[in-house]
């Protein structure tokens, strides 16, 4: 029920936004998570403990639209990835502590109502820090509003930066402004550069899940029982384990995006994700054959550690910053909306058919599958995802339709502008 509020909240999320502005998005995200954990902690029975799920999957699902594309509105495109990337960071480092957290309140009455309530104490936390905070200055800009704009954009830029920044979102104001407000969803597909663009974002935010990695996260009490070690203790460290790669690897991927590049960071990563998905299915062939050998439970936590590694440094951060830079401003919150939805359409996809597929062909050859994914995961990128390293949104929105109309596109563009102002 979690993930089927998030879905629905990332599907409303992008009207949301482009409705209300990025930081009331995000304020009414952290009240319906704070109103969703209050009920789960107090929940007299399993339906209102329901109800409270799909609160907070409500407030998840708008937030991980908001986030993103909050973060980068505000950003200098030099370390734009960096700073999307950072939310990424936000999430896993936040996983790592909700497992010290529920560790340490399982010696306490009342153990699953406050692993449950404590959760509203961030969302109270960032909404009484976000009424600091200014509105988006892109979207300031889209409603007209360019006083407080520039104020905000002052914040960012030295004097220099702020003239080029002004003048770039003057020029674009007045078109996006008139996008915006006749805009639709069905729109994003009757015009060939936004349907490019969402190709792009959405292709990415689906094999991100596709290419398993809650399935592993999951899966991880298992992989530890397979080496050997049976004690619910060593399950529990070994999922802080994880968790702990995972936002190292969030880490890592902070400092690839800017200076690797978007493109070539999903790359090696998927490349690694096969060799990962490979060994842990090579792992579960060998046990099913009956084999005691705990070189097969090893191979199998290997595999596990090098996936984890793999992934969270490349494709955990690469969709989520791409979705936040490839769509035109009229745009952003829609595609934003849609292409999150179509994470967690995905994610529940994965997570409800992992164990019958598994229990249907079997685990190795479930990770194989996987791994096939990942292979066309890398052709997909390869075909559709341009690289947007350091290039402003001016300059992003120039790629698609260059792509949709071809190269000449630009010129043709120049020579119209000339003809009107002579």
């Amino acid at each position: 029920m979690a993930l089927v509020g998030a879905i629905i909240g990332a599907a409303s999320g992008g009207w949301i936004n482009d409705a209300y502005g990025r930081k009331k998005a995000t304020l009414i995200a952290d009240v319906v998570f704070a109103v969703g954990s209050a009920v789960m902690a107090a929940a007299p029975d399993p339906y209102v403990l329901i109800l409270g799920r799909l609160l907070v999957g409500l407030g998840v699902g708008i937030a991980s639209v908001t986030a993103p594309v909050y973060i980068a509105e505000a950003s200098p495109s030099e370390v734009r990835g960096a700073l999307v990337g950072t939310n990424v960071l936000m999430i896993t480092g936040g996983q790592f502590l909700s497992y010290l957290v529920n560790l340490a309140f399982t010696q306490v009455p009342g153990t699953w109502r406050w692993m449950l309530g404590v959760a509203g104490v961030p969302a109270v936390v960032q909404f009484c820090l976000m009424l600091c905070m200014p509105e988006s200055p892109r979207w300031l800009f889209m409603k007209n509003d360019k006083d407080k704009a520039i104020m905000v954009l002052a914040k960012i830029y030295d004097l220099a930066r702020l003239e080029d920044e002004i003048d770039q979102l003057s020029a674009s104001s007045v078109e996006d402004r008139q996008k915006q407000n006749n805009s639709r969803y069905l729109d994003v597909f009757k015009s060939k550069e936004i349907r490019l663009a969402f190709l792009a974002g959405a292709g990415l935010q689906a094999f991100q899940q596709f290419t398993g990695i809650n399935t592993v996260m999951y899966y991880s009490p298992t992989i530890v029982q397979m080496a050997g070690f049976s004690s619910n203790q060593l399950a529990l460290l070994l999922s802080l384990i994880v968790a702990a790669m995972n936002a190292a690897g969030s880490i890592l991927g902070i400092y690839l995006i800017d200076h690797f590049g978007r493109r070539k960071l999903a790359l090696s990563s998927l490349t690694g994700v096969i060799v990962s998905l490979v060994i842990l299915a090579v792992a579960f062939f060998g046990k099913s054959t009956g084999s005691s050998n705990a070189l097969y439970g090893w191979l199998a936590v290997l595999g596990l550690a090098l996936y984890i590694a793999f992934f969270s440094p490349g494709m955990g951060p690469v969709p989520w910053t791409v979705n936040s830079e490839v769509y035109p401003e009229a745009y952003r919150g829609i595609c934003g909306g849609m292409s999150a939805t179509v994470n967690w359409v995905s994610n529940l996809i994965v997570a409800q058919t992992f164990l019958s597929l598994a229990n249907a062909v079997g685990t190795g050859a479930t990770f194989l599958i996987l791994a096939g994914v990942a292979v066309a995961a890398i052709v997909f990128v390869l075909l559709f995802v341009p690289e947007t390293k350091g290039l402003t949104f001016v300059e992003v929105e120039q790629i698609w339709k260059e792509r949709a109309w071809g190269s000449s596109y630009n010129t043709e563009s120049l020579l119209e502008q000339g003809s009107e102002t002579s």
